[in-house]
Order: structure tokens, then sequence, then C-alpha cells
């Protein structure tokens, strides 16, 4: 599946460069490695990626200044690998283009799975009128919503953040992105009225057995997983 693909990562600690380089050749993978934030931008400029796995400390600069060098050329699916607590960095790399990070210690299914949703949702059309899983069934077209064949009835705000959720699906969505989206800049900052709105649309599109679809990540934003 993953065949031809070729990933970019860019880490300066040794010991990890290597097991990444093992676990993504070993899905299948070509990988070419970079220790810097200037030998990673050179890598990508020479022989363009399809993805790039970029460490946020590296010893010549941000690996958010990378993220968003190379966003201003390519929409190629960036991964950040983050330190624990590193929460701020996580949200600047988003906001930068990031589509998703990973925090260390991470495991190497975890992280092969990150970067496949990342591939796939680069692959898909933005578009897509209708969606469907678990149950759940939007048509963004018609702007109806079902729920186990009932349709769900959502307010406008709802809606909008369902419509967002669902286009960037796979991809984390930080708190000022979505309320920038949804409600304007002038609502960026304010992430009350984001977590009742959404927890609002949660009760309304996510079955009662408590499986979400709908996925926080504490602190930085939220997922639609499907």
């Amino acid at each position: 599946m993953n065949a031809g693909r070729r990933i970019l990562v860019c880490d300066d600690e040794l010991q990890i460069l290597r097991a990444l380089k093992v676990v993504l050749r070993e899905a299948g993978f070509d990988v070419t490695v970079a220790a810097t934030a200037s030998e990673a931008l050179d890598a990508a400029a020479i022989r363009p990626p399809d993805a790039a796995i970029i460490d946020l400390m590296l010893p010549d600069g941000s690996g958010v200044d990378v993220c968003r060098r190379l966003r201003s050329w390519s929409d190629m699916p960036l991964v950040v690998l983050s330190a624990i607590g590193d929460e701020d960095q996580k949200v600047e790399a988003l906001e930068a283009g990031a589509d998703d990070y990973v925090t260390k210690p991470f495991g190497p299914r975890e992280l092969v799975a990150r970067l496949n949703a990342v591939l796939r949702r680069a692959g898909e059309a933005v578009d897509e009128p209708a969606f469907s899983t678990g149950g759940l069934e939007v048509d963004l077209g018609a702007r109806v919503v079902k729920r186990d064949g009932e349709e769900v009835h959502l307010t406008p705000i709802e809606y909008d953040l369902l419509r967002v959720l669902l286009r960037n699906r796979g991809r984390l969505m930080t708190h000022r992105a979505l309320l920038t989206e949804v409600w304007g800049p002038g609502y960026a900052d304010d992430t009350r009225v984001l977590r009742t709105h959404i927890a609002n649309l949660r009760r309304k599109i996510e079955p009662a057995d408590g499986a979400r679809c709908i996925q926080t990540d504490s602190g930085v934003g939220y997922r639609f997983v499907a």
C-alpha cells in the first residue's frame, strides 16, 4: 500500500532517527532522513516527499518554522513530533500548517496509523458531499444529518462545526482554527463557547454506547474520527 511513498523524517536524536527509519521502512515507505532544519528544507526542495515527520526541537531552528516554510510551497501532509508538555508548541505547529502531532515517546503502530491517516486525507476530495460512519449520515449538499436513520436537528453553529470537522476528518483542528472558521476572527480565543457547542453536537450525533466521533486533544483542539 505504501510502496513508493517517500517520507522525509527530521530529528536530531540519532537513536530516534534510526528507529523511525526502521519503523517506516517496515511499513513500506521510502525514507529520507535529516538531522537539522536546513537539511530537511534542502532535502524537501531537491526531492519533494509525499509527507514529512518533523521534530519540534531542532539544533538550528524550530520545527514550527520548518512546517511554516514547507507549507508555503507544498500541501504535503506534515506530522510533528513533540516532547510531553510542549502544548503551546503543538498548537503553534498546527497553526503553522502541520496536520497532526505525535507525542514522544510514541508507539510505532500509532505513528504509522497517524501517518497513513494524513496521507489518506490528502488524497480525498475535500468537498465530498456525503459521508456515513457507524450509523451517522451527513449530506453536506442537502444539509441533512441522520443518526441511526432518524434526522437530527442541528443549530446553524452545530452544523457548521460538524461540516468543518468532517471536511478535515482525521486532522486535529485547533481551538483557534475552529473558532475562526465557524464564528470569525473576533472569537478566536473564546474556547468556552466552543466547548459548549461541541458538547451539544456530541450529544446529538454520537451513539448512546459512548463511542466518540469527535475526539478531544486536551488543551489543543478536536478531530473527527471515523
